[in-house]
């Protein structure tokens, strides 16, 4: 792609973009272990350190910032100027989901737990119109074992915390279509992109079956592609950063049609647009970089827009 601009380079596997309406870029950088700003100038400024593996960031009505942190459970190996994400280092003990003042840098833990079971490594959330939000349990992955995770629902101000969908295959990003009544979910390692109907505030129909969390397919990716974080555009497409085919696979609504945007990284993990301007803002982890690219539809106004 030659329309890319690059917003900021040396960051520590950068994850969970959220462009600001100043046109700075919130984002946590997942090996350094912070929530970080990219001013719309360049600069890059550590808003909080968080410890861990902040992995996921969203806004929420509060206007703070939310974070899903897998509590690192990966260590980094760079090699060739890739930076790799690895095995689970000892200090791993499980994950969080935590809660960011913006302006003062503040943080608090909101969950350790969900539905009374230990969060193991929280990925990517996602906030809908009533004020709550879904994530991810990506779990994580030893020599000979591998959790089976789910989709959680969550309140904002930390007073119920739930599965709601269960189980899946190391479930990464996470959105809702527009107009709220659909949520998707990517699972990583099988490339696969699933749909729920939304029936209520954390419900969803989750009847079928034979699929994994009673879903349906949307999308299954052929050849060696993994699936990472996702956002949903002002046209209902599902936007998946791609791993291995580095990139951002773009599905439509019906799953109908399956489009590649490349990009020059091999861990592409994660894109959010700029409001409902036909611009999108991807994360390049492997290089440690933030670009922002031409997008061929309108982005979407989440629900609670920064």
């Amino acid at each position: 792609m030659t329309d890319i601009r690059t917003l900021a380079t040396g960051l520590l596997f950068p994850e969970g973009p959220i462009a600001m309406a100043d046109g700075s870029v919130v984002l946590v950088e997942i090996e350094r272990g912070t929530l970080t700003r990219v001013t719309a100038d360049g600069a890059v400024e550590v808003i909080a350190d968080l410890g861990g593996g902040p992995n996921g960031a969203a806004i929420g009505p509060d206007g703070k910032c939310y974070i899903a942190n897998n509590g690192g459970c990966f260590a980094f190996d760079n090699s060739m100027g890739i930076n790799l994400p690895g095995p689970v280092p000892d200090t791993w003990t499980g994950g969080s989901i935590q809660r960011v003042d913006l302006a003062t840098g503040e943080s608090e833990v909101l969950y350790t737990e969900s539905s009374g079971r230990p969060l193991r490594a929280p990925n990517d959330l996602v906030f809908d119109h009533h004020g709550g939000f879904w994530f991810t349990d990506h779990g994580v992955r030893l020599e000979r074992t591998s959790d089976r995770t789910g989709l959680h629902y969550a309140k904002a101000d930390g007073s119920s915390c739930t599965e709601a969908v269960f189980p899946l295959d190391a479930p990464n990003g996470i959105g809702l279509s527009p107009d709220g009544t659909a949520l998707y979910a990517a699972e990583t390692h099988t490339g696969r992109v699933w749909s729920w109907a939304v029936t209520g505030p954390g419900e969803v129909n989750a009847a079928n079956p034979i699929n994994p969390g009673g879903g349906e397919l949307l999308h299954g990716a052929s050849g060696a592609v993994l699936f990472d974080s996702l956002a949903v555009d002002g046209d209902g497409w599902v936007c998946v950063g791609t791993l291995g085919d580095g990139g951002i696979t773009s599905i439509s609504p019906d799953g109908s049609v399956v489009e590649h945007t490349p990009l020059e990284d091999l861990l592409v993990t994660n894109i959010c647009f700029v409001g409902t301007e036909p611009r999108a803002i991807c994360t390049m982890s492997g290089t440690g970089q933030l670009v922002e690219i031409p997008w061929p539809r309108p982005g979407l106004a989440l629900a609670h827009s920064a």
